[in-house]
């Protein structure tokens, strides 16, 4: 229905992923330009918007007016002795009415869809950080494979429970969906049914965040455990200095970029060489890098009812542009010996302590070949308070070595 009728602008959808294939040879990118003329006030979201020119200065205001009221030292150990029980909380009070189906994640990862394919064949994709089924019944709807086997995994007993009392979930109109209580953050402990070397497929979403950087190692360890020879990674998490982050107030820093939301739950803004280095061992090569800001959606995929900051207060990431690594498997390898400032490799603090050394409980890299990884920055739009609000998510595939 065209402005004419209704007096209201049309909605351009959102027709392609937000980070692109690096081997297309030309890559789809977001449907909604704001180009010079248009008025940033007639759509919610808009793709390709560079960050505000006052970027810098208020990142820096907010990171230091954090650092002055941090987490007090003996509040920090309540938060990450028993993580889950606060998740628990979260899932008895707001059940599964909190974060909306992620549908888009067909979009983003359209091998998704191609699993559930009716001739696909045997196929297991596991939800790490399953909550209460958000990305795991869009899959079950969709899915026409009979052979495709869903597994749902939290370590919130609520969240799980929420999962199994689901209609779908009892009568599964195609295919076959199973869940448990795991930690992806355990020692040596597969989750139920799962034997190493086993699952096709692992959706990793807004997951690797909640843990704290100490976990890290153990996660990737059992992820690359329950892989196949060649099973893929879909992530997505949060991105440094997004909205979110420069909202935190005062008590919430547990350390640089790790946060305690009001209610206990924890979380972790990523950079793009951290994500690289927790998968490959690698930093993400500068010379690699291309620039590809990314689109939007009408959607808040934290779930969270957030009150923006005035247009005057947003920012996104002060010193990275948008980026698309090609396929660097490890072949960047990080020098932890190196002391050269010009060297591309030399530790940074955009990169967490923890990663300038190989990761506790983890394998020695390389593990996972990176196929995908880019910034996914948006630009929503609140028309009534005419108030721009600035995202940032990290996005990626990682390939288990074969």
């Amino acid at each position: 229905m065209s402005l004419e009728t209704t007096g209201k602008p049309a909605r351009i959808p959102k027709l392609s992923s937000s980070v692109h294939d690096i081997s297309a040879e030309k890559p789809p990118f977001g449907s909604r330009f704001l180009t010079e003329g248009k008025d940033v006030w007639t759509q919610n979201a808009w793709d390709h918007v560079p960050p505000p020119d006052d970027q810098t200065e208020t990142i820096t205001a907010s990171l230091a007016r954090q650092r002055l009221a941090p987490v007090p030292e003996d509040d920090k150990k309540s938060y990450n002795e028993k993580p889950a029980k606060y998740w628990d909380n979260f899932y008895k009070t707001n059940a599964d009415n909190f974060f909306r189906n992620r549908k888009w994640l067909h979009l983003e990862f359209p091998e998704l869809l191609e699993a559930a394919e009716p001739n696909a064949g045997n196929i297991t994709i596991c939800e790490v950080g399953c909550g209460a089924g958000n990305a795991a019944f869009p899959l079950l709807m969709a899915n026409k494979n009979p052979d495709l086997t869903i597994r749902a995994y939290d370590y919130s007993n609520h969240a799980v429970k929420l999962v199994q009392t689901n209609a779908l979930y009892t009568s599964p109109p195609v295919g076959k969906i199973e869940a448990a209580v795991w930690d992806l953050s355990s020692l040596d402990k597969l989750p139920p049914g799962v034997e190493p070397g086993t699952v096709d497929i692992i959706i990793l979403v807004f997951v690797l965040s909640a843990l704290h950087p100490d976990e890290w190692g153990k996660a990737i360890a059992n992820i690359h455990k329950m892989l196949k020879p060649g099973g893929l990674v879909l992530f997505r998490d949060y991105g440094r200095h997004d909205l979110t982050q420069l909202r935190f107030k005062s008590g919430r820093l547990l350390e640089d970029n790790f946060y305690i939301r009001g209610d206990k739950t924890r979380v972790y803004f990523f950079e793009l060489d951290e994500l690289a280095l927790i998968f490959t061992g690698s930093r993400a090569s500068p010379a690699h890098k291309t620039s590809t800001t990314t689109e939007v959606v009408d959607e808040d995929e934290d779930g969270g009812a957030t009150s923006p900051l005035p247009s005057s207060q947003i920012a996104s990431p002060a010193s990275h542009t948008p980026t698309e690594i090609p396929n660097s498997g490890s072949d960047v390898p990080l020098d932890f010996s190196s002391s050269s400032s010009s060297s591309p490799q030399q530790p940074s603090s955009d990169v967490h302590h923890n990663l300038l050394h190989p990761l506790s409980n983890c394998p020695p890299h390389p593990l996972f070949k990176i196929e995908q990884l880019g910034i996914d920055r948006r630009l929503l739009i609140n028309r009534k308070r005419q108030l721009k609000m600035y995202r940032i998510w990290m996005q990626g595939k990682f390939r288990k070595m074969e």
